[in-house]
């Protein structure tokens, strides 16, 4: 028996036991050991909850690919061609191409291909062809031998058209003149955006859309 006004030392076993109580609003709370075996409140279970289920909901906006999260290059991606797709889209319009060496191979420069040619360019140079009632012939495509650039020969934004009366008189009265481009070339703008550059012996035309089709 301890003497009076002394105190006892009570030791108590570590346990790792929970011990769940009852919030004044109705909400569950469990009590957890932490690593040290002291009792320490967990989150309430409806919180728990709702942040498992953002946490999904973030985790599948952030995903790649997904929405308007999607990198920058991504939200402008373009459907590209072949070039037996373009041939076939060009002959429906009654438009004519042509190369100097009577070829369509990609890398060759004296060749017109349309290989990776982005459909909207494609549908741009039916638009013109429907649109302006001329003759179109092409003599520029996705080829090597352009100058470069993001919106390209070869990334398929870009057409060479032959120079004709028709198409010369329809492309200075029907779009804007915006001035002349770095290299001196005189431009026009179509009411869709789209750019015809007048390269001496042909149109150089850059199609950022279908011009309306």
């Amino acid at each position: 028996m301890a003497p009076a006004g002394s105190t006892r030392a009570i030791r108590t076993a570590d346990t790792t036991s929970t011990t769940s109580t009852t919030s004044t609003t109705g909400t569950t709370c469990t009590a957890v050991p932490n690593r040290h075996g002291h009792q320490q409140e967990a989150l309430p279970m409806k919180l728990r909850s709702v942040l498992t289920a953002l946490a999904l909901v973030l985790g599948a906006l952030f995903a790649p690919g997904v929405g308007v999260l999607t990198a920058a290059g991504e939200a402008h991606a373009v459907t590209k061609i072949s070039h037996a797709t373009a041939t076939s889209m060009f002959r429906s319009s009654g438009i004519t191409w042509s190369s100097s060496g009577g070829c369509s191979n990609r890398n060759v420069s004296t060749c017109t291909s349309f290989d990776q040619l982005n459909l909207a360019t494609a549908q741009g140079a039916q638009t013109l062809r429907s649109a302006s009632g001329c003759a179109l012939n092409i003599t520029g495509g996705t080829e090597t031998g352009h100058a470069s650039g993001t919106y390209s020969h070869w990334n398929g934004y870009k057409l060479d058209f032959g120079k004709a009366t028709c198409v010369t008189n329809y492309v200075k009265n029907t779009f804007t003149y915006i001035g002349v481009r770095g290299d001196g070339a005189p431009q026009w703008k179509s009411g869709a955006g789209n750019v015809y550059a007048d390269e001496g012996n042909h149109w150089d035309v850059t199609f950022y859309n279908c011009g309306g089709c």
